[in-house]
């Protein structure tokens, strides 16, 4: 790692730990009959009701309602969740057990813009592996849906810095959107952004 004095680690969800599939949930979509999902789905940055419900502005049952207005389809819950939790693929076992190598040394915490129905399915089939759970992984998780505020908005890293009680200088932050990093890097936190798909255990490799 480049920054000396770090003692806090605030890592991102997708993209980071967990690999996605943005085609084959659009693909999915397409097939229930939304036609225009590509341009509400993006890696970075999810539109109208995609952002509302990962901000928190609605619940699960309001973004299905959502779903089936814009389809103007009277889809299952389980059609549309299914759909939507294809953009998720797996957390790598090597990352997991990265995580639970770093959490001997750092404070691990894990900062997200995620949504209910994502946050679920990681819960219960990404994250379980041998006797470990979600909880196991980080000192707290954050989560954007949970706080109404989302990356790359400076309050939500003002909201963990406080209430990690956390000094920026000693945190790194590790996420694949260049602009989280950026506004992160505003307030005095390291960072680093790795590309799709990195095993970015590297920067943990070097001898201190």
């Amino acid at each position: 790692m480049r920054s000396k004095g770090i003692k806090n680690l605030l890592i991102d969800l997708g993209g980071v730990l967990i690999n996605l599939d943005r085609q084959r949930c659009i693909d999915n979509f397409k097939k229930l009959g939304c036609e225009h999902v590509d341009s509400l789905l993006n890696f970075y940055h999810q539109q109208g009701i995609f952002m509302q419900h990962e901000k928190g502005m609605i619940t699960s049952a309001e973004f299905r309602n959502g779903v089936r207005e814009m389809m103007r389809k009277a889809l299952s819950d389980q059609q549309i969740d299914t759909a939507w939790n294809s953009f998720l693929v797996d957390i790598p076992t090597y990352k997991l057990e990265l995580l639970l190598k770093l959490r001997e040394k750092y404070v691990v915490y894990l900062l997200s813009n995620t949504n209910a129905i994502h946050w679920k399915w990681v819960c219960e089939n990404a994250f379980p592996y041998r006797t470990f759970k979600v909880e196991d992984y980080f000192e707290k998780a954050y989560l954007s849906f949970e706080m109404k505020m989302i990356k790359p908005e400076m309050e939500i890293f003002k909201a963990v810095i406080e209430d990690a009680d956390i000094d920026p200088k000693e945190t790194f932050f590790i996420d694949d959107s260049d602009i989280n990093c950026k506004i992160a890097q505003e307030l005095g936190i390291s960072t680093y952004t790795p590309k799709a798909g990195e095993d970015w255990s590297h920067l943990f490799n070097k001898k201190r």
